[in-house]
């Protein structure tokens, strides 16, 4: 997990509404959502309450916030994918940028995982969902039959899990993104040749 977090912080660090989304995450991480404050966080980023308060009025801003940033990639992604014809290079393009955007967002994913709740409360699921669907329309062909359809589908589940369940399996962050993606790109690789 530790290569692409701090990729993603070297590229964010510039940004001052982005360091204070980071080390907001940080701290929920590790003490909780509900027991971290506002004052602890702009303890933590060496700022005034006010310079933070300038950015984020509460914490659930913070939140919301990181939630529309890392989740833009994902919008693009279905709103590109809407154009393309439905074939197998369009559909390893999709999972290859779908994979980077799950990998890059793998902190909010674990907020969401701990702090199930305050997803309810923010009704950030919901959102979720949205997107799900909208990846699903992409990558999945109406009119295949259903076999290729449930393995399209089960492309975009691969993924998924490996976000949360092989965290604990050998091998190296990177190395285990790139077998997910391969055994995603399988599944749509056998929908198409309708074995």
């Amino acid at each position: 997990m530790g290569g692409t977090m701090d990729g993603i912080k070297r590229q964010r660090r510039g940004n001052t509404r982005q360091r204070i989304q980071d080390v907001a995450l940080e701290l929920f991480a590790e003490q909780g959502y509900e027991k971290t404050s506002l004052r602890e966080i702009a303890e933590r980023l060496d700022v005034t309450k006010a310079a933070l308060y300038y950015h984020f009025k509460t914490k659930e801003e913070i939140i919301v916030s990181l939630f529309a940033d890392l989740t833009q990639p994902m919008e693009d992604l279905i709103e590109w994918g809407r154009l393309q014809p439905h074939n197998l290079e369009t559909k390893r393009e999709i999972l290859g940028r779908y994979s980077q955007a799950l990998s890059d967002a793998a902190p909010l994913f674990r907020f969401m995982q701990e702090n199930q709740a305050t997803m309810r409360e923010l009704s950030i699921g919901e959102s979720f969902k949205t997107r799900m669907m909208g990846m699903r329309e992409i990558i999945v062909d109406p009119d295949a039959d259903l076999v290729a359809q449930v393995r399209c589908v089960s492309a975009l589940f691969t993924l998924h899990a490996g976000m949360f369940f092989l965290q604990d399996l050998s091998g190296r962050p990177e190395e285990k993104r790139e077998a997910v993606l391969q055994v995603a790109i399988d599944l749509v690789t056998q929908a198409h040749q309708g074995s």
